[in-house]
């Protein structure tokens, strides 16, 4: 036995020193395994928080919202720049944090909108055949 093992120890291969140094072959799947990680997953999500963010920053009275735990009701006050108060039922008000916010569902209508956007009446004329 100790015969085979001493014949396994000074084989060439095994007594081949090993190159040392970096080698960027070995280097490059890791790097393309964090690219394609960074487009695919963390960039969408950077995205849609900085849309979260720009919509809850422009909430204001009357928009209708849906909280994070399925509450829908109407913005009745903005208290802070973290809190509003959302009206959920007929004179039912509940503070929220405005990061609570999943999603706002409708915008309240401006007043001058409503005259811009009616269609003007225009006289026509009809031909006598």
């Amino acid at each position: 036995m100790f015969l085979i093992t001493s014949a396994v120890a000074s084989s060439p291969v095994a007594a081949a020193p090993s190159a040392g140094g970096f080698d960027p072959i070995q280097f490059l799947p890791m790097v393309l395994i964090f690219g394609v990680m960074y487009f695919l997953l963390i960039r969408p999500q950077q995205k849609k928080a900085k849309e979260h963010q720009a919509t809850i920053a422009g909430l204001r009275k009357g928009d209708r919202v849906v909280t994070s735990g399925g509450i829908i009701g109407v913005v009745h006050k903005v208290d802070s720049d973290t809190e509003v108060t959302v009206e959920i039922a007929d004179n039912v008000n509940v503070r929220v944090l405005r990061a609570t916010i999943a999603n706002i569902v409708t915008k309240p209508e401006p007043v001058n909108a409503a005259a811009a956007v009616a269609p003007k009446k225009t006289a026509t004329k009809t031909k006598k055949a």
